[in-house]
């Protein structure tokens, strides 16, 4: 889509789906990512959050994960952070690796944007990116408590299972994307804009995550 843009043709992801089906064209897709669970407990993090996911103001609990997207006929990792006071997006990063570094420009993301926040806990599943040296340094760095959920249970981080479903139901296109700058640009404004200050979110009782935001604190008195 971007190619046909950029010679001056107005195409959308539902049209280029639709026309695809019509020629009977598939997006080439390989056999495994190289997104993989943990396979080893890991005793010596605790599930400190144990599904508590209601917290009273922001930057006092983030969690985060990773998924997969298809984008310039490979896969691409997402790494998003998310605040659980109103399930706000506050960090995120892209790459064609799921290796350390994915998650840990995540982290920097959003403690940067966040204003470099105290007394804060992070939340996330057992990946081996979580738990590798690189990550827990920065989160030893940024005073940050870390907290795992216990290895293959889901709902203990729901939150961000919740988010990347709503992504790639609703905004992902079917076939992927052409370049993994158009993934990142489109991608990008889900996040930040539709996600965060438009779509409504049921945990707000239908209001969207930074408009919540914004809401509660000034009724609190957080500026």
């Amino acid at each position: 889509m971007g190619m046909l843009r950029e010679q001056g043709t107005t195409i959308g992801r539902f049209k280029v789906s639709r026309l695809m089906d019509e020629l009977g064209l598939i997006c080439k897709q390989p056999g495994n990512h190289a997104y993989k669970r943990a396979t080893v407990e890991r005793i010596d993090i605790p599930n400190v959050l144990n599904r508590e996911f209601d917290v009273a103001a922001p930057n006092q609990v983030w969690c985060g994960d990773i998924t997969y997207l298809w984008a310039q006929g490979r896969w691409h990792y997402l790494a998003v952070v998310l605040d659980l006071f109103t399930r706000r997006v506050v960090g995120w990063s892209f790459s064609t690796s799921p290796d350390a570094d994915l998650v840990v420009k995540a982290l920097d993301m959003a403690f940067e944007q966040r204003g470099r926040p105290t007394d804060l806990m992070f939340h996330s599943d057992q990946g081996g990116q979580y738990v590798s040296r690189k990550f827990r340094q920065r989160l030893w760095r940024y005073r940050i408590k870390q907290s795992m959920s216990r290895r293959g249970n889901c709902w203990d981080n729901s939150p961000m299972e919740r988010l990347f479903r709503s992504l790639k139901t609703e905004w992902v296109p079917s076939t992927g994307y052409m370049s993994a700058g158009e993934a990142h640009r489109d991608i990008s404004h889900y996040l930040m804009q539709r996600y965060n200050w438009i779509r409504p979110h049921q945990f707000n009782n239908g209001v969207a995550p930074a408009v919540a935001e914004e809401k509660l604190n000034a009724v609190s008195g957080i500026s």
